[in-house]
């Protein structure tokens, strides 16, 4: 660890917050560059804004850098009583980085003593009623950096994001640079930017840059773990709704903005607007992402495809990609319009896979 990095971050940042706590200040200002050993619980009515400040996950650990205070894992989290009004946000360089992997990936989550893979998002946030987090730069995420369960009224603005793209060779040799013809050598796998999961509804993310190395933005409505069992908000709905998302300019590995729902979870009223492909002679990765905006899946992830009335009233205008495809769907879906759908470099603009019969 460089010197560049003070110890014991978490606990440092902590006192901070709960000195304006007790001093009747909701406002934090931390500058300056540490070293995360913890997570740090934001409580509701704060603003913790990091200026000039560059935060590094310590080696070795598992835990997320962020959560909202009333987010313990497994607890029951009643939708009459969120955390509210909580913001992140940076001023000049600021930085949040997950430093060196720590193994823990979809595959080896729960298994020979590891714990679930959320423990690798750089900010988890559950039952958060007004929400925002906006001028970071995000490096090096473990896993999604931001994802979000049943949170509402959010705005998600101005955030760089830019995964690990190197890969382990077949001489086990990490190496700068990645290969879709490649992709079981990449080094940290499914390392998507933003996620909004089961229950979330009325946010905005707007100006989204950078490179991840799986979707940019994801609104995924499944029933994992995550939402059946550790971050369940009793008594809220599941459906994804409400969501405007515009001007995202990134190189996607996967899709840039992929919008997926099965197993009974709705989603709607859905506005994607301004989706740019900028992975052209790009230094992360060789060849083309999967889709600049995907919607559907022919693979089952859930317990059952979504039907046409649980996707419906979908926007998605003003694509343009060098993906394999600018917009691929799949599945059923009521009203939807696209316009705008621009493919470049070789990529067919519209992609709709074969009908999913139940």
């Amino acid at each position: 660890m460089s010197q560049a990095f003070q110890r014991n971050g978490a606990a440092y940042i902590r006192e901070q917050l709960r000195a304006a706590r007790e001093g009747g200040k909701s406002e934090v200002v931390i500058s300056g560059n540490y070293e995360v050993e913890d997570t740090i619980l934001l409580p509701s009515d704060t603003t913790l804004i990091l200026s000039d400040c560059h935060l590094r996950m310590r080696d070795g650990t598992f835990c997320q850098m962020f959560r909202n205070e009333h987010s313990t894992p497994g607890e029951r989290h009643d939708g009459k009583c969120p955390d509210r009004n909580i913001r992140l946000l940076g001023r000049g360089r600021a930085i949040l980085d997950g430093g060196e992997y720590n193994g823990l990936s979809e595959k080896t989550s729960g298994k020979d003593g590891m714990p679930y893979i959320a423990q690798n998002n750089m900010v988890l946030f559950c039952n958060v009623e007004g929400f925002e987090i906006g001028g970071l730069s995000i490096r090096n995420q473990r896993w999604w950096a931001l994802n979000h369960y049943f949170c509402r009224h959010g705005h998600l603005h101005d955030l760089e994001f830019i995964s690990d793209y190197t890969r382990i060779d077949e001489n086990g040799k990490r190496v700068v640079g990645l290969d879709r013809s490649l992709y079981t050598q990449t080094y940290i796998k499914n390392s998507d930017g933003i996620d909004l999961r089961a229950g979330c509804h009325d946010i905005l993310i707007e100006n989204i840059t950078g490179f991840t190395e799986d979707d940019t933005v994801a609104l995924t409505g499944l029933s994992g773990k995550g939402e059946r069992e550790l971050y369940r908000a009793e008594g809220l709905s599941t459906d994804i709704y409400n969501v405007i998302i515009r001007n995202i300019r990134s190189a996607a590995y996967c899709t840039q903005v992929r919008l997926l729902n099965q197993g009974g979870v709705r989603l709607y009223n859905i506005l994607v607007d301004g989706v740019t492909d900028a992975s052209q002679n790009c230094p992360y990765y060789v060849g083309r992402g999967v889709a600049g905006v995907r919607i559907g899946d022919l693979h089952l992830y859930g317990e059952r495809h979504s039907t046409k009335d649980e996707t419906f009233n979908i926007v998605v205008r003003n694509v343009f990609s060098r993906a394999e495809t600018a917009l691929r769907l799949a599945g059923a879906m009521t009203d939807c319009h696209f316009d705008g759908i621009y493919g470049f470099d070789g990529c067919p603009c519209i992609i709709d896979d074969q009908t999913i019969k139940e």
